[in-house]
């Protein structure tokens, strides 16, 4: 479990300084192997929140505010709603379930939910058009509510911030700082609403595994900030697609 977990997130915050996906997209699967759902989202943001911070020390400086301001309200706002969502989606009884051989398997909302939107995310990836996706500077404000939504659901916003943000005629390293900045805040936003509920998640997290995400990805970024020059992710932008879609499946059928 640690090996896993500790080799993602060293792995995806790497990547996630240079492509469409980030920390979260990746990370995320890889501790709802071993926690609940809605724990691996809350244990995921934690890592996502702090690994932001390290990396606002590394390059924030060269943060746009103009830029920031159009796109993290907004998704501020659109953060609680997708939090709260996540937590109200945890909280229903499950759907269904089904046995094979002598174990039980549950099918709940948060799964389906969770799950096809790994897969929609999955697809977008897998998507030759993906490279080339962004939306011009006027739709700012929008990009950052459906990224700060999907940010609070799922943990799903970097593909969506860096399509939006990748028209606001931002220079490399200003793109690069304010999306951070951007996470960052949403992080915040959606940690709040979580907290709230830390007495049906925060039991079963192991805060040990979290600590260890941190000073793995705290790697990853650092390594990633000393190699701050366009890299070609393509086979790596399918492999995650294609994981992260499989993993979206076995979660909507309750087997994860």
């Amino acid at each position: 479990m640690y090996v896993i977990v500790c080799f993602v997130a060293l792995g995806a915050s790497f990547l996630t300084l240079f492509s469409g996906f980030g920390l979260s997209t990746l990370l995320m699967p890889a501790f709802a192997l071993f926690f609940p759902l809605e724990t691996a989202v809350a244990m995921t943001a934690v890592v996502h929140l702090a690994n932001n911070i390290f990396k606002l020390v590394l390059v924030g400086r060269k943060v746009d505010k103009v830029v920031l301001l159009k796109f993290a309200l907004p998704g501020i706002a659109a953060a609680f709603v997708g939090a709260w969502l996540l937590t109200y989606f945890s909280e229903l009884p499950p759907i269904a379930s089904y046995d094979i051989g002598q174990r039980e398997f549950q099918i709940s909302v948060v799964k389906v939910v969770i799950g096809l939107l790994m897969i929609v995310f999955a697809l977008i990836e897998l998507h030759p058009r993906f490279e080339k996706m962004a939306f011009a500077k006027k739709w700012l404000p929008l990009g950052g509510a459906v990224s700060g939504f999907f940010g609070g659901l799922s943990g799903h916003q970097g593909a969506l911030r860096s399509a939006f943000l990748s028209k606001a005629g931002l220079e490399k390293e200003a793109f690069i700082a304010t999306g951070v900045a951007a996470a960052f805040l949403i992080d915040l936003t959606r940690l709040s609403v979580y907290a709230s509920h830390l007495d049906t998640i925060g039991t079963d997290a192991d805060w040990a595994l979290v600590l260890a995400a941190i000073v793995a990805a705290f790697a990853g970024a650092f390594v990633g900030s000393r190699l701050l020059q366009k890299i070609t992710l393509r086979v790596v932008q399918i492999i995650v697609g294609v994981m992260l879609a499989l993993v979206g499946v076995l979660l909507a059928v309750g087997l994860i």
